[in-house]
């Protein structure tokens, strides 16, 4: 759901700045997880995560852009429209349901994702 939120967020600033959408970088979903959440996810978490849902082919992922593969797009459209905490437990219980997930090869070194906290932590020092 992090991610789903970030790339939205991320297709509405490209669209008003007339730019490609490329898709949300780790720090947009950090602070998507953070908002969801109230916490940020360790490396371990994030990498993990990442890996089920693109071997579930639910993630595109190129190196630190994310992006909802279209299989993850048609979870989320198809989900029933509640209130934001139980939209998250329903599409982990639809996830689980639909999907088996599988492993994907991308790793997270600990070096892009302290660049990814670095760059979120300043977001929110500039109050963005």
């Amino acid at each position: 759901m992090s991610v789903v939120i970030a790339e939205r967020l991320e297709r509405d600033r490209a669209m008003h700045a007339a730019l490609p959408m490329v898709g949300a970088t780790l720090a947009d979903v950090l602070a998507a997880a953070d908002f969801l959440h109230h916490s940020v996810p360790s490396r371990a978490e994030l990498q993990d995560s990442v890996r089920r849902l693109a071997g579930a082919g639910l993630l595109k992922i190129d190196d630190d852009l994310v992006e909802v593969a279209p299989e993850g797009e048609q979870l989320w459209r198809t989900r029933p429209f509640s209130g934001l905490s139980s939209a998250v437990l329903t599409l982990q219980a639809q996830l689980n349901r639909s999907s088996t997930p599988g492993d994907h090869d991308w790793s997270l070194d600990e070096p892009t994702y302290t660049a990814a906290v670095r760059e979120y932590s300043l977001r929110l020092a500039d109050g963005r």
